[in-house]
């Protein structure tokens, strides 16, 4: 037993060895790409990207996967609100990578390049460096460095002017925005949560290369790219065929649904407080204090967070973050300041800016928004006459 194991380490230190100094590829290695099938968390749903390196003369087949994080890392949410989410290059058997997929039953698709033997060890020069300590840790960007957008990187990066990005195949160029709702419902919690996070900067279009951040277009883009002016996919199989997952909504557990249901609740509510000459204060102060508490930390995502995603967010118009405050002028006495009219006038006014801006296509907001808008200025409105009771 233990001749077994001495047996077993030495070929684990011989095999970690070899990679170390980037063996040379035989004639009978293969480069490729493999895209796999979108799955059910949100860290997953647009799919996955890595590269494939295998050699049957030497006995390998490893997988180089860009999109390797910890949810154990010190302070991993903290990291993540303030855009310092740091993702790592793994590389593991190919066998191991596949079986989580095996599992999920998601679709796995392969892409063999069209590479010279010089090219191939290139790659595989450069994925090893990438995998010493030293270099395997990178700044994780969802729309700019993932897994999937480094793809792009590592071809221009190796190859230079050889690899072309054709756009014969886009429809036309999508916005950063439009391109993630083709993957998410707009009626979902998830969803709305990455449209109010998102500003004004992700409803830019993207560039061909720039789509090349979600791995279907990453696949896509591969099949109309070429190398030296020849086609860089040399052929494509599937290595694993289940059909794709689809996301189903179940509408009273939308967003939307509890939108239009505290729309309906406040209108309600107003009426019975206009014919009793009266306010609900608790309801006045739930509504500034929460809109002002979304607007404060879509304000510090704006200001305090490296996101590239995340600055000149428009939203803090609606979810305005001084509401925090002045919610408390509303709830311990019935009568309101006399500043209210003022204050009111100009939050309907920064609404009615917003709107502006969503018609200008300035920013493109979410269309969940417009019954929680519709709530906000029923209740203002309300207000307002009120003060002159």
């Amino acid at each position: 037993m233990r001749q077994k194991l001495h047996l077993l380490f030495f070929f684990f230190i011989i095999g970690n060895f070899l990679f170390s100094q980037a063996p040379q590829l035989t004639n009978s290695s293969k480069v490729s790409l493999l895209t796999c099938a979108a799955g059910d968390q949100l860290y997953s749903a647009f799919g996955h990207t890595a590269f494939r390196v295998q050699d049957t003369a030497l006995g390998i087949d490893v997988v180089y996967n860009y999109g390797t994080f910890d949810f154990n890392q010190p302070n991993f949410y903290l990291n993540f609100t303030k855009g310092k989410m740091i993702y790592s290059l793994s590389r593991r058997s190919f066998e191991a990578f596949l079986y989580e997929y095996e599992l999920e039953k998601r679709w796995v698709k392969e892409q063999i390049l069209d590479l010279s033997l010089d090219q191939r060890n290139q790659l595989l020069a450069f994925f090893e460096e990438n995998y010493l300590p030293e270099n395997r840790d990178y700044l994780y960007d969802p729309l700019l460095n993932n897994c999937s957008s480094i793809t792009g990187d590592i071809l221009l990066e190796q190859f230079g002017d050889a690899i072309v990005f054709n756009d014969s195949h886009l429809e036309k160029q999508y916005t950063f925005r439009q391109l993630v709702r083709q993957f998410m419902d707009v009626n979902t919690w998830s969803m709305f949560g990455i449209d109010l996070a998102f500003g004004s900067p992700v409803d830019r279009k993207a560039t061909v290369q720039e789509h090349m951040f979600l791995p279907y277009y990453a696949m896509e883009q591969l099949r109309h790219t070429t190398l030296n002016g020849k086609p860089l996919v040399k052929r494509e199989r599937t290595i694993l065929d289940y059909n794709e997952h689809t996301q189903r909504s179940f509408f009273p557990l939308s967003p939307l649904f509890w939108f239009i249901l505290l729309l309906a609740f406040t209108g309600i509510i107003t009426y019975f407080d206009y014919k009793h000459k009266t306010r609900s204060r608790w309801l006045d102060f739930s509504l500034l204090f929460i809109s002002g508490l979304a607007g404060t930390f879509l304000f510090l995502l704006w200001v305090a967070a490296d996101h590239t995603s995340t600055p000149y967010n428009y939203n803090i118009l609606w979810a305005f973050p001084i509401n925090t405050i002045v919610a408390f002028a509303f709830v311990f006495q019935d009568r309101v300041p006399l500043w209210t009219p003022k204050y009111l006038w100009s939050a309907l006014g920064l609404i009615a800016i917003m709107l502006l801006l969503w018609i200008f296509k300035v920013q493109i907001f979410s269309p969940v928004l417009i019954p929680l808008l519709l709530t906000l200025a029923i209740r203002y409105v309300y207000m307002i006459k009120y003060s002159k009771l």
